[in-house]
């Protein structure tokens, strides 16, 4: 009997329901305790890992484990300068010698090991094996771990299982005793701090009432012009695939709950929102539509936002849950998601980033949008390529945006963490709706060569997608048609699209997927892949179908139906930039603005500023600020129809914003 036929035998004997009680045990111990994240280099050879098992625990479901490579223990370099300046506790992170992923070629062996797999069968036997090796690691480090806890060297302590280790407080000069834990191989020095305690236990949001979902229909509302160009909607149509069953995570810092944001939050069902309870018993108080790390509290509004305020920073993470897959409501009859029958919980914690995937990763998550970038990680940066490298192999598809640094930062450094990471963490770069570049997104290729990676240089990004002059909604359901920009909205977009393909194939493996995603993309700058927009624009139609055919044939049905090229199957380029010719106007107007006081009005055209000519936002900024430096009043000339006006303006801010305006509608 092969392993694979074993391990399968293995799972039909064990129900569902009971991975759910012993998952929910496992979490309940595991919140005892206390951790955060830090990175290190290590001092061993780089001999092959060597796996832990010939073959796995078949009666348990458990999969071979590695040993990382090297003797010894390895301190990142920066504490090794840090005994006689650090009198006070540093926090750490520590990765102990058993792994699933050992070296740093590990997971493209384990992609072709699992090929054959399916996505929820392997999420299911890695789960186990991660959790098994962390209780064996643990086990086996308890006593001496107690004894430096008894002796006040170390104290926090919070266990992680993603990646095989934990997060403590220690100062620098103990760290000799901490390296003298049994299995204790790799100690990183770390950026956060130990999680606070104490907070409310309530949860702190407006939880969305639960009514039936409407039956999917594309014609109901206003879309945006981006799920036309990503084909989206020829998906909806043709298909009908919608990301119905996918969760979507949000990785944010604030979420507004609106009705039309909160109408298709995720809802932990084992949890009884608001009664200050661990219903769930896993350690974590009210985590009904996701849950605030960095907190320690089900907090997810940490900055409230005025229902009739255009506030695109403090809308950052319901915008971005929103383009992923957002759902209309009959009241407001704009419908943002490219995936709209998605759902989406949201988290808070890029300083506990090892518990926000552990928790996503619990409930089932298919993607994790990352909307961050966390430069100057140094050799950190391998913990957070280890934890997601462990989260792909546990389904979940980690997506970003490729960062807004091409002004000041130069490659191989534009694109920093996560968005860097190879093979696991997708990266979108933006373009603008004509399909220009836009001037600010990051650009690759990226560079690792760490002590536990590798690589050298790695071509990113995957692809790209839009990022400038989107539709923003403020929570009253008022829908401003340009409101923001930033390749925070590009990886999103590339979410929603994984949600598709997803909804299509709930067994699509993370490589896999990335091979159908790239090939598919519509090559939109230099022939072939580019270091500024990947592969090309995401084409969600080209990549479902080819989903579809795959699965089809690994089913042993009839493939026809999904192969070939059609009529349509890609963004007509020329066609759409001869209906994308712009004029350069105002976007909107704050209410008793200067602007507002000499009647302006959004869809004003802006003809010139201080007497130059201005067709685009450079021109403008660079019109605005000559005029502005000698001369008491600056003049700008608007044209509103037929009709030129003349405004007269103080230096300073008029209260209006401006950009591109395209004979393309923004909704249809």
């Amino acid at each position: 009997m092969t392993i694979h036929a074993e391990i399968n035998r293995s799972r039909k004997r064990i129900s569902s329901k009971q991975i759910r009680f012993a998952s929910r045990l496992w979490r309940s111990r595991a919140g005892l305790f206390s951790c955060l994240f830090v990175c290190l280099p290590a001092l061993f050879s780089a001999t092959p890992a060597k796996a832990q098992n010939d073959a796995p625990n078949a009666a348990q479901g458990k999969l071979p484990t590695e040993k990382l490579p090297g003797e010894g223990v390895w301190l990142m370099p920066i504490l090794k300068n840090q005994g006689q300046t650090r009198a006070r506790p540093i926090r750490v992170t520590v990765w102990f010698e058993d792994q699933f992923l050992g070296d740093g070629e590990s997971y493209r062996r384990h992609a072709k090991t699992y090929a054959g797999w399916k996505r929820r069968e392997l999420r299911t036997a890695v789960i186990a094996t991660l959790k098994d090796l962390n209780d064996k690691s643990f086990a086996a480090a308890k006593e001496s771990l107690d004894e430096l806890k008894s002796k006040g060297i170390v104290s926090g302590i919070e266990r992680h299982w993603v990646v095989n280790g934990f997060s403590c407080n220690v100062k620098a000069s103990d760290l000799d005793a901490l390296g003298k834990t049994p299995g204790v191989r790799k100690i990183f020095r770390g950026f956060g701090r130990r999680p606070v305690s104490g907070q409310s236990n309530a949860i702190a949001v407006k939880t969305a009432p639960k009514s039936e979902r409407q039956e999917f229909s594309a014609d109901r509302y206003l879309h945006p012009w981006y799920t036309r160009s990503l084909l989206a909607d020829r998906v909806w149509r043709e298909f009908g695939i919608t990301g119905k069953g996918t969760l979507n995570v949000i990785h944010d810092f604030n979420f507004v709950f609106s009705d039309n944001f909160a109408y298709n939050v995720y809802r932990n069902e084992a949890e009884v929102p608001g009664n200050g309870v661990d219903d769930d018993r896993n350690g974590l108080i009210d985590d009904y539509h996701g849950y605030n790390f960095q907190a320690n509290s089900a907090r997810l509004t940490t900055v409230s936002v005025q229902p009739n305020r255009a506030d695109p920073r403090n809308l950052h993470g319901s915008m971005c849950a929103a383009i992923v897959c957002g759902a209309g409501r009959p009241k407001t009859k704009h419908e943002f998601g490219i995936a709209p029958e998605g759902r989406w919980a949201g988290v808070i914690g890029s300083g506990r980033l090892e518990a926000a995937v552990e928790w996503a990763i619990e409930h089932n998550a298919d993607t994790y949008s990352m909307s961050f970038s966390m430069p100057g990680l140094g050799e950190f940066r391998s913990h957070w390529r280890k934890v997601m490298e462990h989260g792909s192999f546990c389904g979940v598809y980690f997506v970003s945006g490729a960062g807004n640094f091409a002004r000041s930062a130069r490659v191989p450094v534009q694109m920093r963490t996560p968005e860097d990471i190879p093979e696991v963490v997708f990266a979108a770069a933006g373009v603008q709706r004509n399909l220009s570049r836009t001037t600010f997104s990051s650009k690759g290729p990226v560079d690792w060569t760490l002590e536990h990676y590798k690589d050298g240089r790695v071509q990113k990004p995957e692809v790209c997608a839009f990022n400038q002059d989107l539709p923003l909604m403020i929570p009253n359901g008022q829908v401003i048609p340009r409101g923001m920009n930033g390749n925070s909205f590009a990886g999103p977009m590339f979410c929603g699209s994984i949600a598709l393909m997803v909804s299509a194939d709930p067994d699509l493996l993370p490589w896999d997927l990335k091979t159908i995603i790239t090939s598919t993309a519509l090559d939109v700058a230099a022939k072939g892949v580019d270091d500024e927009t990947g592969h090309g624009l995401i084409n969600c139609y080209r990549a479902v179908k080819e989903v579809l055919r795959k699965k089809a044939i690994r089913e042993g049905k009839d493939a026809s139906a999904y192969e070939g090229r059609v009529k349509g199957d890609e963004l007509d380029i020329d066609e759409l930039k001869k209906k994308l010719v712009s004029r350069f106007t105002v976007a909107r107007v704050q209410p008793n603005s200067a602007a507002a006081r000499e009647g302006v009005r959004p869809g004003d055209a802006i003809l010139s500023c201080g007497g130059k000519a201005t067709k685009n936002m450079q021109q403008f900024r660079a019109a605005k600020a000559a005029a502005s430096k000698d001369a008491e009043t600056v003049v700008v000339v608007f044209l509103r129809g037929e009709e030129e006006r003349t405004v007269k303006f103080k230096p300073g801010n008029w209260g209006m914003a401006a950009g591109p305006a395209f004979g393309e509608p923004v909704f249809r």
